[in-house]
This record gives structure tokens, sequence and C-alpha cells, in this order.
């Protein structure tokens, strides 16, 4: 059941791979980025945001100012004698970066870091909210926390490293933790005097490490004990927001260092995960969840009070009189009945559940934040030539052709048989775009032939899109689609089974074509006006409109009524089209296309429907050309 819900062990080391190596992509000379919370653990939750650290390499912490400085990096010294266990202030020591100092605060004749002023300066549009530590966008779906790093362990959780002796965490673990030191994030403690200039001392990398220990077990009562706070507990409008998934966390810590590593078994799962209940159910009643780490932290301190804290014991002490069937009221957990005559018939299928996981995966699709496409491939043909794992090398060239496939600031080309200079260049450009077919079935074959548009080789493209249209077929896969009984007799065959998830990516795939707002290779006719933002349109959708802008420039206008008709059905019958919002993006193409041809009352209609579907004036362009024609 359960593995129905986290996957298998093998799909959770999958994603916890993938999420390593974007992240390692992602890290640049002045930062590291490493992806936190449910995701980095290799959990997909639903409800969860996306939790991203970036870590400056810039600046470093230190408890004595006894160690060897570089010049060239800003240092700062903790003072913890009066701030609460678990936080600090950052005191400046040193810095040549006069930007720094304006986000210090001057006191007691000291400069400290101000976690408030630096949140306020890296407000951007994409993050516009300041939520806790974190900066979030506007759907609340990603959490981004910009954070210092100490290289040696802090002695507020000195304690922790001959604190247990049993066999969890084992010595090599606990080194690893220590070596990663521990992190700063920018929040103080709510109410306190100081709070704008304290610092949380955070330690997610270390819990990452702990949870990539765990048993299959260990994760899934972690999951079920997850499920039970954000889809039973804090449907309550009474309790919401009283608990969070770190005190589940902490609590799972802690009964893992006490009891021996033997119980964590999956014939136990049931009485582990009551374990875990009634663990919570003592800290709320006394009002104690001590910090893993440190200790004399308690993390309920301050946070549930009066009559809070009697409606959600209740609350859990009602659930633990159901015994382990409280994880019933999920909508998550399937009926129990229903799946056991599932699996009695043997058609619950954990690899297609698996990719279907992946296909409503937030991660699966994240970009990489790099911003220089050689400097990814510089480091990704290292990697691929000095590793022997095939699995390693697939991920790597899976995420570079997914960044380049963004990255195509190519120049254009108006005529291609000029001199020995532009022919080279356009080679250039022509194998540039070659990297970019790696990642999925058809979006890097599509980028090249609008390249072939771009330069008024409108034959080669529409050869290059009619291979393409062969390629969307009804076995293939697109993001959060349902599967159908084909995908189930298709991932049957042992070939599919044993393929790693980035080659049935490759061969399978139909994902949205995305161009960047100042990209070269958007058809001027489907630019969008203010060039700010993607323009991002459904596969099929664009193998079919390509074509009819092709043969419009070649003034076939027979096989552009042709294109036009095949456009017309296309959308009309959803075909790879996911979302209201990607149909919105197809009635704008398919009112563009009307108005090339000449007839306005038909494109009125396209850009009213793509409207109605998706009513935001500053990402619709069809609000514009709608006014446009009227």
């Amino acid at each position: 059941m359960c593995q129905n819900i986290v996957g298998t062990e093998g799909h959770v080391k999958t994603i916890r791979m993938m999420n390593s190596i974007r992240d390692n992509l992602s890290s640049q000379d002045y930062l590291t980025k490493i992806t936190s919370g449910s995701f980095g653990e290799g959990l997909e939750m639903r409800g969860s945001d996306i939790d991203i650290m970036y870590v400056s390499k810039c600046a470093e912490v230190c408890e004595s100012t006894n160690t060897y400085f570089n010049p060239a990096k800003t240092y700062f010294t903790m003072a913890t004698g009066d701030t609460h266990p678990g936080f600090t202030h950052l005191r400046l020591v040193h810095s040549n970066d006069h930007s720094v100092f304006r986000l210090c605060e001057m006191n007691e004749g000291y400069l400290y870091f101000s976690n408030i002023r630096l949140k306020e300066r890296i407000l951007h549009k994409r993050t516009p909210f300041i939520h806790g530590p974190c900066m979030s966008d506007k759907n609340g779906e990603y959490d981004i926390a910009y954070c210092l790093h100490s290289k040696l362990w802090t002695t507020q959780a000195k304690q922790w490293m001959t604190r247990s002796h049993t066999a969890w965490p084992g010595y090599d673990v606990k080194q690893s933790i220590l070596r990663h030191g521990v992190l700063f994030v920018p929040i103080g403690v709510k109410g306190s005097i100081k709070e704008d200039l304290e610092w949380r001392i955070s330690f997610s990398v270390g819990e990452k490490l702990l949870i990539i220990t765990f048993t299959h077990a260990q994760l899934l009562c972690y999951a079920l004990m997850k499920i039970l706070l954000k889809d039973v507990i804090d449907i309550d409008i009474d309790c919401k927001d009283l608990l969070c998934s770190y005190f589940i966390k902490t609590i799972l810590f802690w009964i893992s260092e006490e009891v021996s590593i033997a119980i964590w078994r999956p014939e136990n799962l049931i009485k582990n995960f009551m374990r875990c209940l009634r663990r919570l159910i003592y800290c709320v009643e006394y009002l104690v969840c001590p910090h893993y780490f440190i200790p004399d932290n308690n993390l309920f301190e301050n946070k549930i009070k009066g009559n809070a804290q009697k409606i959600l014991l209740n609350k859990l002490n009602v659930l633990n009189n159901y015994g382990w069937h409280c994880i019933a009221f999920s909508k998550q957990i399937p009926n129990f009945h229903e799946l056991a005559f599932c699996i009695k018939k043997g058609q619950i299928n954990l690899y297609v559940n698996n990719l279907k996981q992946l296909l409503f995966s937030k991660m699966i699709f994240a970009d990489i934040q790099s911003s220089s496409c050689n400097f990814l491939l510089k480091k990704v043909i290292h990697i691929v030539l000095s590793t022997k794992n095939s699995k390693i090398k697939q991920l790597y060239l899976y995420y570079i052709s997914k960044k380049c496939c963004l990255l195509d600031k190519l120049q254009g080309f108006k005529d291609v048989s000029g001199n020995k200079y532009t022919y080279t260049q356009y080679n250039t450009c022509i194998s540039s775009l070659l990297r970019n077919i790696r990642h999925n079935a058809i979006t890097g074959w599509l980028k090249l032939a609008s390249f072939f548009y771009h330069t008024e080789q409108h034959t080669k493209a529409i050869d290059l899109l009619q291979y393409s249209l062969l390629k969307c077929s009804s076995e293939k896969l697109y993001p959060f689609m349902n599967l159908l009984h084909i995908h189930y007799d298709l991932f049957s065959l042992y070939l599919f089974r044993q393929m790693p998830v980035v080659l049935l990516f490759k061969y399978l795939l139909l994902d949205q074509v995305v161009f960047l707002a100042n990209s070269m290779l958007i058809p001027e006719e489907l630019r969008k006006v203010e060039k700010t933002t993607p323009c991002i349109i459904p596969p099929v959708v664009f193998t079919h409109v390509l074509p009819f802008l092709c043969h419009y420039h070649l003034n076939d206008s027979k096989k552009c009524r042709n294109s036009l008709r095949d456009l017309q059905v296309t959308i009309g019958e959803k075909y790879f089209i996911a979302c209201s919002y990607q149909e919105a993006i197809s009635y704008n193409i398919l009112g563009i296309a009307y108005q090339l041809v000449g007839d306005i009352p038909s494109a009125r209609q396209a850009f009213k429907r793509s409207i109605r579907l998706y009513a935001d004036p500053d990402d619709n362009s069809a609000f514009w050309r709608l006014s446009s024609i009227s």
C-alpha cells in the first residue's frame, strides 16, 4: 500500500539522485544550491512546497576568530550570549564587500548582520513574499532561503556527537554530518527584542543525511505521519498550522535513536506508526518537543498555548482511539477493500505508479538555475568522462539537454549560403540545437525546426515537423496526464521496465515547448508584445502551427488550410493538452492563425475562448490581440 504512496526504494533513490545532480549543476562559484524539505528527502507529498537553500560561498561563519582568514571572503562570528538556544547573532568581523555593510546594523559598538535587511534586498519578482526565513512565490509553490555556512560544528550541538550509543545513526553518518558543519538561516525568535538580528542555526544538511539512512520502513512511517498531519489534522480549522512537518521529523529522529534499528521492518509498520502518534500526543500534552541536535531548544515553546493545546490534544486522542485506521481519513490512502482486491488480481503495478508520480512531480521538471550553458557543458563533460555509473551519466546528459533547450540565444541567419565564417556559425547553431534532443521525444527537434523557419528554410522545417508529428502517437506520455490501458500494457514489457526513467522520457515524453522571452527562435507571429515572460506552447499544437506558418510564407494556400484544420482538430480534441492554461495558449495561437488568413470573426472567437480559460492579462496575450482587432 505505502509503496503506492511514496514509491519503491528504487524510485526514491532515483528522485534523490536527480535532486543531487540538479543541485550540483545549479551550484556556481559563489553559491551552493541545496534542495531540502520533502522533495530533497526523495518524497513528494501532496501540498508540499519546494524548499531551496542557497548557501553563500562568499561568506563564512565561525565561533572563534582564531582561524585562517581569506581576505577575499566575508567573515562573521557567532554571538550567543543573549539568544535563545538554537539561535545566534552574527557579528561582522571582516569584509571587503561594501554591500555587506549596508545589510548590517550597529548595536553596542558592533555591526550585526540583519536578517530582515537581507530578505528585503533579495526579494524578486518571481518570489515577492517573505515567508519566515524564505522568499515565496505568489502561488506558494517555492520557498527559497539564502543561508550562511560554518564549516565547523557548533558548540550548542556538541553533546549530540557523543549522546547516542545505539546503532542509529552510525559512526560514519555522524562523521559525515559533522564534516558538513551547520547553516544559518535569516529568522529570529518571534517577539524577541533583537528578532531582526537573530539567525537560526539550521541542520538541514545533517537532517537530509539522516533521512537518507532511513530504511524504507522508516521512510514509510515518516510519510504516513506527514500525511496524517496534512490531510487529517490540518484540515480542522482549529488545529491548522499548530503543528508542522518539522515536529514530525524531530519525533522520528528521537524514536529512531532510542529503539533498535531491527524494529523498522515492514511487518512492524502499524506498530511503529502508532508509536510515533503516541509520542506526538505526549509532546503536545506536556508542551515539550526537544530539538534533535540542540535539546535545550524546545520547539513547542510559545507555539501551542491555552485553548489551542486542549483542542489539538483532543483531536489527537480521537485519532489515537481509531488506532491505525485513522490514516484512512486521508484521501491519499486508497479504499482498503479495493486495494486488497487489486493486489489479489495483480493489477497494482508499482513501476507504472512510480512513473505516474514522476509525471505529476514538480521536481522532475524543475529548471537548472545556472545561466551559462558553456559552464554546464564543461562540468558535465568532466563528470561523464570520469564516472563509470551509466545512470549518473544519463541523468547529467538529461539535465544538460533540458537546460540547453532553454538557452537558445543563437545568431540569426537569413542567408546560409554566404561566406565561410557565416557557414561555420550556422553549423555551430545546428550542433548546439542537437544537444537538446535527450530530455524528451520531440522538443529538441521542434526547436531545430523553428531555427529552420527563422532562417527561411521552410521546406527543411516542414520535413522535420512531419518527422516530429510521427512521434506524437497515443502511447506517448506528457506531464499531468492520466495513464491509459495502452500504457499499462506497454510498461508490462520487460524492455520498458528495465529502462532508466531519463531514457524513458527521451523516447516517450512529449513536453511543452518553452521559449525564453528573448529567444530568437520564437516565430515572430507568436512572439508576445511585452517580451518579458516565456512563450509556452503545447507540443502537438506547435507541430501544426509551425507548418501552417511555413505554408503561409510559401504562399501554398491549400496546405495552409490543411494545417489550420489540423490545428483546429488538435485543440478541439485537447490532444496532448494537459490543463486549461495550455488550452488557453492553444486558442490564442489558433486566433493568430485565423488573423493571418484574414478570418477576423473566427480569430475574435478564439481569443475570447482563450481569455475565458485563462483570465490573466499579464500572462495571456489574447487580451491585447483581441483589443487590436476590435
